[in-house]
Formats: structure tokens, C-alpha cells, sequence
């Protein structure tokens, strides 16, 4: 059970009401070619918080202040495995981004864009996002 089981968390990285968003590599396994946020599934056992830091400073170099969580996600990837995803709101403590191989480039994007401009699954995180009184502060 626990092999087709994983937790996952993502950073909803925010700075000046722009989002961090990465765009994976056109090979990657997982949604090929896609924007996405920060993080990824964490090792079995692993802190959630620690997770989190760790996948982040892998993916692009920044060290991560977590806010809070923001949603939770559950899914089955295409390869069978069952996953919940945890959100974390998180702001950032550094400042150079310096992509891993499994990205190939990343934007910050104004929150106030029109949602078609983000992921399709995070459309639902955005709007909770700006509906919280926090959004105007980070």
C-alpha cells in the first residue's frame, strides 16, 4: 500500500502578489512541458514542512518561509500512484532562482491576471488566495 501511496506538498510561493510559477521540461514524466509550482512527493516518512523546504530548494535555490496550508488535493497520477497534495502559502527568503534540470524556466505571475493565464488546477487555490486578507500583505 504505502509503494502506491505518497504525500506531497507544493509551494504557492508569493512576492509582491506575483506567484512563482515553473515550467517543467518537456520530457518529465508528470505533465510534460506544464507550468507548475514548486515541490513534488516527499520521501516516505518525511516531514511535510521539511518536505516542502527541501523540494523547493532543490527545484530553484530559494530558502522558503511556510505561511500556511491553502488546500489539499488528492489525485492518482498516470503511472497508478495515489497522492495527496498539500498547498502551502509560502514566502520567499532568498532572492536568486537557480533552476534544477527538471524545470526549464520560470515567470512570476501577477495574481491579478485572468486565471486562464495559470494551471487549470490551481484555479480554485488562486481564488482562495485573493479572498484571504494575508494576499494584500505578501
Amino acid at each position: 500500500m504505502s509503494e502506491n501511496f505518497r504525500n506531497a506538498a507544493k509551494a504557492f510561493i508569493v512576492k509582491d502578489g506575483k506567484l512563482l510559477l515553473l515550467k517543467r521540461r518537456p520530457n518529465d514524466v508528470h505533465k510534460p512541458g506544464q507550468w507548475d509550482i514548486p515541490g513534488g512527493r516527499l520521501e516516505l516518512g518525511e516531514n511535510p514542512f521539511e518536505g516542502l523546504k527541501r523540494e523547493t530548494r532543490e527545484e530553484t535555490g530559494l530558502e522558503i518561509e511556510m505561511v500556511m496550508p491553502i488546500d489539499v488535493h488528492f489525485f492518482t497520477r498516470d503511472d497508478g500512484q495515489k497522492i495527496q497534495l498539500t498547498i502551502f502559502i509560502c514566502k520567499p527568503k532568498s532572492e536568486d532562482i537557480k533552476l534544477s534540470e527538471e524545470h526549464t524556466e520560470y515567470k512570476w505571475m501577477d495574481l491579478e491576471n485572468p486565471k486562464d493565464d495559470f494551471p487549470e488546477w490551481l484555479h480554485g487555490v488562486i481564488e482562495r488566495f485573493n479572498k484571504l486578507e494575508l494576499s494584500k500583505h505578501i
